[in-house]
């Protein structure tokens, strides 16, 4: 099972259903991405705690006058096919309203800070 998707899954199916937070477990890879939503807007709060002597990560969503920030997602590298972007070919996801999740050299980054930073990368996923 891929744990990124995983990830993304919980997070779009507890925002439509209208949770406060989601909980999975734990990962630098995960507390990496969800750091990332939380620096552009998509979540609200990260946190790191331990529930039955396991690491989890507890991610607590945004709604905008309750609606949710998060609609849809879409895995772009899978595990059978790994999707690089150079710099010049990232682009803006949904005219502006999405966001692209990168693994770079310079760690998980969106699209725009891995074209201020001039690197490309695996796309791992879109969010909108």
């Amino acid at each position: 099972m891929d744990s990124i998707s995983n990830m993304i899954i919980m997070l779009k199916n507890a925002s439509l259903a209208g949770k406060e937070s989601v909980v999975f477990p734990y990962s630098n890879m995960k507390n990496a991405i969800a750091l990332c939503l939380k620096k552009e807007g998509y979540i609200s709060e990260v946190s790191k705690k331990i529930r039955k002597d396991f690491p989890v990560l507890e991610v607590k969503l945004t709604y905008i006058d309750k609606n949710p920030k998060i609609t849809e997602v879409e895995r772009v590298s899978k595990q059978s096919r790994r999707v690089y972007f150079k710099m010049k070919d990232l682009h803006s996801v949904r005219n502006g309203s999405g966001l692209l999740v990168l693994s770079t050299p310079k760690g998980i980054l969106s699209g725009k800070e891995a074209r201020k930073e001039q690197v490309g990368g695996e796309a791992l996923f879109k969010i909108w």
